[in-house]
C-alpha cells in the first residue's frame, strides 16, 4: 500500500485510513466570479487552482510532499474543531461554485475532472458530518495511523521532508513544536472519547505503547529526530552546524521525548483500562454507521458488508482450487493445507539477510524495466528507490508499501519492505510484492498522474483507495504477461497474495459486521495461505486498526479486470492493450463508477473510429 502526499488529510485521520492514498482535499471559497470572455473549462481550472492553493495552506503536509516548500515552516494540526470547521466550509463553497459550471460545455477530460471533483468534495462532507466526526475524531491515533509512526521517519533526513538548507533545518525545528502540539492535543481528543464511550481497543493502544516505548528507548545520536545532523550537506557552516545540532539536541530532549512520554503514560494507566476488549467496530458506539459509510467511502461503490463477505468467501475458494494445481503440478504428495505448512516452514523458501532481500528486489526490478515496454507507452520519469523499513517502526509494518517521490524528480519514489522476522518472509512472494508496490503498480500509477501537468492538481495527487489498491493488484496479474511466473512456486507466491485480498474481503467484515475475534480471523488466514503466523498477525491487527481501507484491493482489481475484459470482447482486434492501461493511468485515481464511464466512451470511441 502506498505512503502518499495525503496520508494526513482530513478523511485519513478521522476515518482511521492508512498511508494510503485518499482524496487530497480541495476544498476552498469559490475563486472571483468568472469574466465573461473565460470559457467553461478555464472557469472549472480556476475553481480547481483555488481550491488547491486554499487546501494546501490548510493542509501543509500535502504541499511539502509535492516538493512545494512555502509552508514548510508548518506541520499542521487535523484534529482541532477550527480545521473542520474550516474543511466543510471550504467543501460546501467548492459544491456550490462547481454547480454554477455547465458540465456540458467542458471538454471530454474536464468532464471527468468534473466528475471526480465532485464526487471526492462529497465524499470529504460525508466524512466531516458530526455524527462521523464525532466516532472518530476521539480516536486520534492507534498503531497503524498516526504521527508517531509516520513523522520520525518524515523528519529523520529520510523522509519526504528535505535537509538541503539551512532553512530546512530551521523549518524541521517548527514543525517539531507542533508536533509536540499535536501529541498533546491527540491526549485530550482521547479524554473527549472516554466521556462519549468510544473509544479504542486495548490491542490498538497496547501496540502504540509499545511503539512510543521502542522511541523513548533509543538514544540521542540513534533518534530518527537527531539524524538530520548527523549529516549536514554541503554549504552549511561550522557555526550553523553547532547551531542547529544544539537546537535539535534541545528540543529532542526537552520537547519531543517528554510529549511522546506524556502520550505514553496517559494511554498506560488513564486509558489502556478503559479501552475495549472487542476489536471489531460493531463492539463500539456508533461502529455500525461508520463501518457502513467507511465500506462505501473506500471502495467508492454502495456494497454492504454482507455482499463484501460474500463476494470474499467465493474469491477464496476459487482461488484455493489454483493452489492445489500448483500443489500437483510440483508433484507434492500432502494436502493443500501441509502444502502451507511445507512453504511456510522449509527455510529453502525464506530470506537469509535484509541485504539479500534488497538485492534480490534489485534484481526482479531490472527483469521488469526490461518487460513493461511491451505493455506501457508511457513510463514514469520519477525514480524508484528500494529500501527496508527502518527497525523502528517494522515489527508493526506490512510487508511492503510505496511512499512517491515528486513530480519534477527531485526525490524518487521508494518501494519499503519489510525484513522483521526473516522466516515469516516469502521469496515465492518476492516477485508479486515488487509488482504491486514498485512498477507497474503503485510507482507506476502515483508517477504517472503526478508527472502528468495536463491534470489538475486534485487529479494528479489525489486518489481513492479503491483505484491505487486495485491498480496495483492488477499489476501483479500482469507478472503473468511478463513471463514471470513460469516456476510454479513463484506462480504460488502470487496466488498467496491476491488470496490475501480475497481474505480480506472475508476477514475486515467478519471482524467489524460479524463479531469475529482476532484469533479467529488470524485463523482463518492461515488455513487459507501459505502466510506464516508473524503475517497473518500484522495483517489482521492493521485490519482493526483501519476498518475497510484492505477491502478497497479487490473490489478494485476486480473493477478494472472486469472492465479489460469488457473492452477485449467489445473491440476484438482492435483492443490495444497499451492504450488500455494509458486510459486507466493517465488521469489520475478515478472512483470506479467514474472509470467506468471512461472506458465506456474510449470503447465507443473505437468502436466508431
Amino acid at each position: 500500500m502506498p505512503r502518499v502526499p495525503n496520508i494526513l488529510q482530513t478523511a485519513a485521520l478521522l476515518l482511521a485510513a492508512t498511508s494510503l492514498t485518499l482524496p487530497a482535499f480541495s476544498q476552498t471559497p469559490a475563486p472571483a466570479a468568472a469574466s465573461a470572455q473565460q470559457t467553461e473549462d478555464q472557469t472549472l481550472f480556476a475553481l480547481f487552482a483555488a481550491s488547491d492553493e486554499a487546501s494546501l495552506q490548510r493542509n501543509p503536509l500535502n504541499a511539502l510532499f509535492r516538493g512545494d516548500l512555502r509552508y514548510a515552516d508548518r506541520l499542521g494540526d487535523y484534529i482541532t474543531d477550527d480545521y473542520i470547521a474550516a474543511e466543510r466550509k471550504a467543501s460546501e463553497a467548492d459544491l456550490a461554485a462547481l454547480k454554477a459550471i455547465d458540465r456540458a460545455k467542458l471538454t471530454e477530460q474536464n468532464k471527468i475532472a468534473y466528475d471526480v471533483f465532485q464526487w471526492q468534495t462529497e465524499e470529504n462532507l460525508k466524512s466531516l458530518r458530526p455524527e462521523i466526526v464525532a466516532l472518530t475524531i476521539v480516536r486520534p491515533i492507534n498503531h497503524f495511523s498516526g504521527f508517531h509512526t509516520f513523522y520520525p521517519t518524515f523528519a529523520s533526513g529520510k523522509g519526504a521532508a528535505p535537509f538541503k538548507t539551512v532553512l530546512d533545518y530551521e523549518n524541521n525545528l517548527k514543525r517539531h513544536k507542533d508536533y509536540i502540539l499535536y501529541l498533546d492535543r491527540s491526549i485530550g481528543r482521547f479524554r473527549e472519547g472516554m466521556k462519549s464511550g468510544v473509544v479504542e481497543t486495548k490491542l490498538t493502544i497496547t501496540n502504540v505503547i509499545a511503539q512510543l516505548d521502542a522511541l523513548l528507548a533509543q538514544k540521542l545520536e540513534e533518534s530518527p529526530f537527531y539524524q538530520p545532523v548527523l549529516a549536514f550537506p554541503d554549504g552549511i557552516t561550522d557555526a550553523d552546524k553547532t547551531r542547529l545540532t544544539a537546537a535539535y539536541r534541545d528540543i529532542i530532549v526537552n520537547g519531543i521525548n517528554p510529549a511522546e512520554q506524556r502520550l505514553r503514560d496517559f494511554l498506560k494507566t488513564e486509558y489502556l483500562p478503559v479501552a475495549r476488549e472487542k476489536v471489531g467496530l460493531s463492539a463500539m458506539k456508533g461502529g455500525d454507521l461508520l463501518y457502513a459509510e467507511l465500506i462505501r467511502g473506500t471502495t467508492t461503490l454502495p456494497l454492504t458488508a454482507d455482499y463484501v463477505h460474500t463476494l470474499g468467501l467465493s474469491e477464496v475458494a476459487r482461488i484455493r482450487k489454483e493452489m492445489d494445481q500448483i500443489r500437483q503440478q510440483t508433484g507434492f504428495k500432502g494436502t493443500l493445507a501441509q502444502f502451507f505448512t511445507y512453504l511456510r516452514d522449509d527455510p529453502k523458501f525464506h530470506p537469509t539477510s535484509r541485504e539479500w532481500m534488497t538485492q534480490d528486489f534489485y534484481r526482479i526490478g531490472k527483469i521488469v524495466d526490461e518487460k513493461v515496454p511491451s505493455q506501457f507507452s508511457v513510463l514514469p520519469k520519477t525514480k524508484l528507490e528500494i529500501r527496508p523499513y527502518p527497525e523502528f517502526r517494522e515489527k508493526y509494518e506490512a510487508g511492503g508499501s510505496y511512499e512517491s517521490g515528486t513530480p519534477d524528480g527531485s526525490r524518487p519514489g521508494v518501494f519499503y519492505f519489510n525484513a522483521y522476522d526473516l522466516p515469516s518472509r516469502s521469496i515465492p512472494g518476492m516477485t508479486t510484492l515488487y509488482l504491486h508496490e514498485g512498477a507497474p503498480g503503485h510507482h507506476f500509477q502515483i508517477s504517472l498522474a503526478q508527472e502528468n501537468t495536463s491534470l489538475p492538481a486534485f487529479m494528479r495527487f489525489g486518489g481513492n483507495t479503491a483505484y491505487v489498491e486495485g491498480w496495483a493488484l492488477y499489476a501483479e496479474k500482469l507478472g503473468y504477461d511478463f513471463g514471470l511466473y513460469a516456476d510454479p512456486y513463484q506462480r504460488m507466491g502470487h496466488l498467496d497474495d491476491e488470496m490475501l485480498r480475497a481474505m480480506r474481503l472475508v476477514v475486515d467484515s467478519g471482524l467489524h459486521a460479524k463479531g469475529w475475534s482476532r484469533d479467529q480471523a488470524i485463523q482463518y488466514m492461515l488455513d487459507n495461505s501459505a502466510m506464516g503466523r508473524t503475517d497473518a498477525t500484522a495483517e489482521v491487527e492493521r485490519y482493526i486498526a483501519i476498518p475497510s481501507q484492505a477491502l478497497a484491493y479487490k473490489i478494485g482489481a476486480l473493477t478494472i479486470q472486469r472492465l479489460k475484459k469488457k473492452a477485449q470482447d467489445a473491440l476484438g482486434s482492435r483492443f490495444d492493450v497499451k492504450d488500455f492501461h494509458a486510459q486507466v493511468l493517465m488521469t489520475g485515481a478515478l472512483p470506479m463508477t467514474v472509470l467506468e464511464k471512461k472506458i465506456d466512451d474510449w470503447i465507443a470511441a473505437r468502436k466508431a473510429g
